[in-house]
């Protein structure tokens, strides 16, 4: 994950011009998924990737020459992965490129800020008038299409800084997942902490759980078992949350059941507790082997998570019977910027060129 606006300011303001590559459409087997991006410098250097292989490089190429040419409409390109390019996924590949400079720092800026809001932000794109693309925020209209942008990194409660805890730490550190980190015992934290983790002194477990936002995953490992149990209860207690991973065996977690129902849990809740963790078929019990088990794990709870959000973005569309897809040619657009639904464009100043001009 990139924080693709970001990186286009940073290219613009120290190159004078940059390169958005996404993937706008997948068909069959891919590299990567629908909304992978790649920004790309004047000078031929680049930030992401759009699955490598012959594909990448022959869509930086492309990035490059559009660059030379100067700030111009957006290009779309079907990539047939196996006839043309040689590469056995054998599926279709969707990118559109658009290229920027400073005339786009002010949208750019904007879009830089938002990203990096928690959770990312989503806006509809179309292709305008120029051909270049345009962003909004709204619903999707015939010929445009949604895209997320952002920090997209699920929230994930750890409690827990033992041995199995330090290691899952390691293990989620490259990963999409924003850890917020938790021990009743300050000497147990390590000394330096991965950049995606946060360190939280715990007090009362309740508490703990309470500020976790909606969709948070937990997983729970702490040193005591009576405070494993109240971590459990507070967040199986919360019908907005993620899965509730618990450290143990399958006695652990119907003991951890039983008394959880005579407290007054109900079925559904208990549905949720997952015990043991991790993916099935690795037996090592090695904190580093338990901890790469349960990291696969969290990234099958986030998948489950992303699908959902994509099953509602089309839900939305569909409802209000407008197209996701894009133009199969795109037509010219006015450059990256959001306008609310329904506002109208500033007036320009005497003397000032129209958004888009030249």
């Amino acid at each position: 994950m990139i924080l693709s606006w970001s990186r286009l300011v940073e290219a613009v303001e120290g190159q004078g011009a940059a390169a958005l590559v996404r993937v706008h459409d997948v068909r069959g087997s891919a590299p990567r998924e629908v909304g992978a991006t790649m920004v790309v410098r004047p000078d031929g250097g680049f930030w992401g990737t759009i699955g490598g292989g012959t594909l990448e490089h022959e869509a930086l190429a492309q990035a490059r020459e559009l660059l030379q040419r100067g700030r111009g409409p957006a290009l779309r390109r079907a990539w047939p992965l196996g006839p043309d390019l040689g590469q056995c996924c054998g599926g279709h590949v969707a990118t559109v490129t658009e290229t920027f400079d400073a005339a786009d720092l002010p949208d750019l800026r904007e879009l830089a800020a938002r990203e990096r809001e928690p959770g990312g932000f989503a806006v509809v794109a179309s292709i305008g008038p120029a051909g270049r693309v345009e962003r909004r925020d709204g619903r999707v209209k015939a010929g445009g299409w949604m895209e997320r942008h952002g920090d997209d990194r699920r929230p994930l409660l750890l409690f827990g800084a033992g041995h199995v805890g330090r290691s899952l730490a390691i293990a989620l550190a490259p990963l999409p997942v924003a850890v917020t980190w938790f021990d009743s015992r300050p000497e147990a934290f390590p000394a330096a902490i991965p950049a995606n983790a946060s360190l939280r002194l715990l007090g009362e477990p309740a508490h703990a759980v309470a500020a976790a936002p909606p969709g948070a995953a937990v997983l729970v490992m702490t040193h005591s078992h009576p405070l494993d149990l109240a971590v459990v209860a507070a967040a199986l207690s919360r019908d907005d949350l993620g899965p509730v991973g618990l450290i143990g065996s399958q006695t652990k977690r119907a003991r951890f059941l039983a008394r959880l129902r005579d407290a007054g849990l109900g079925a559904a809740a208990a549905q949720r507790l997952v015990c043991p963790i991790g993916v099935p078929g690795i037996e090592g019990k090695e904190p580093a082997v338990i901890a790469a088990a349960v990291a696969a794990q969290v990234l099958q709870w986030r998948d489950v998570q992303w699908r959902e959000s994509q099953r509602r973005d089309m839900q939305w569309s569909e409802a209000s019977g407008e197209s996701p897809g894009i133009a199969a040619s795109p037509a010219p657009v006015r450059g990256p910027s959001i306008r609310k639904r329904g506002a109208k464009p500033p007036r320009p100043r005497p003397g000032q060129r129209k958004a888009g001009g030249r």
